[in-house]
């Protein structure tokens, strides 16, 4: 989004008020049995709030954000945790938690979810998400204004799918930016948005967190490679791709 985030609440019910605000936290009793039905217990999104702050912590020290510029969000249940709009990551304590549920009604919290809700939303509707992380790194965002797909500059872009698209420009916060987006993201889990930045996402945070900074770190290799006078980057072929999307298949270490 624009700088900051601004104070301004999302589009897609951002603004909204459950019945309470504390029914995330709530756990239904299952007829007859007396046992919670879909439990979301306080320690599970007090833990996730937790992960939430550092990330969001992180991709301001490891410079992908200036200020309150990026946005971060994960998934419990039906519960979306978010960062607040334009609140200084290193003032987060747990009493700023906010959370929505998936048609955007705020569930937890008093402080506004971010402004690019919507696009959390669309990817969290859309796909097995559990965790986002938009940012507006330099190298990316340079790179959005200038190609409709990042060159093959580099093997890492099968860790994202494929060929990483640009999503065409549109108003920040909207949702013609977040549908934009769900057409870039097609069997993709990042994109760059034009003349904005970055999103990503993934089962955990650290791994939408790490699709970021690979996305950053592609771009910024594809920018100082095309820089040199008289020169062309080699780039890969999609058959190229395709066999390191294999190989990543087994790629760490074995499950016990």
């Amino acid at each position: 989004m624009a700088m900051g985030d601004m104070g301004s609440r999302g589009a897609a019910g951002a603004g909204s008020q459950g019945p309470k605000r504390e029914q995330a936290l709530e756990q239904r009793q299952e007829p007859g049995t007396g046992e919670p039905e879909d439990a979301l217990p306080r320690d599970a999104l007090g833990r996730a709030w937790e992960e939430l702050v550092a990330t969001a912590r992180r991709t301001v020290a490891d410079g992908l954000v200036v200020g309150t510029s990026g946005n971060v969000s994960v998934r419990v249940g039906g519960t979306v945790l978010v960062t607040p709009s334009g609140v200084p990551y290193e003032r987060l304590t747990a009493q700023d938690a906010v959370a929505v549920d998936l048609d955007g009604n705020q569930v937890l919290g008093d402080l506004a979810p971010t402004s690019e809700l919507p696009m959390h939303l669309a990817i969290y509707r859309s796909t097995d998400a559990r965790a986002v992380v938009h940012t507006h790194a330099v190298h990316a965002t340079a790179v959005s204004t200038l190609v409709p797909e990042l060159p093959l500059i580099h093997y890492m872009a099968a860790a994202l799918g494929g060929p990483v698209r640009v999503a065409r420009y549109a108003l920040y916060g909207t949702d013609e930016l977040a549908e934009n987006m769900l057409r870039a993201l097609a069997d993709r889990t990042g994109c760059l948005l034009q003349n904005h930045g970055t999103i990503t996402y993934g089962a955990t945070l650290d791994q939408a967190y790490d699709r970021t900074a690979q996305l950053e770190w592609m771009c910024r290799v594809w920018l100082t490679a095309s820089a040199l006078p008289d020169r062309t980057p080699t780039l890969l072929s999609r058959g190229q791709l395709r066999e390191v999307e294999e190989k990543l298949r087994g790629y760490g270490q074995p499950r016990s």
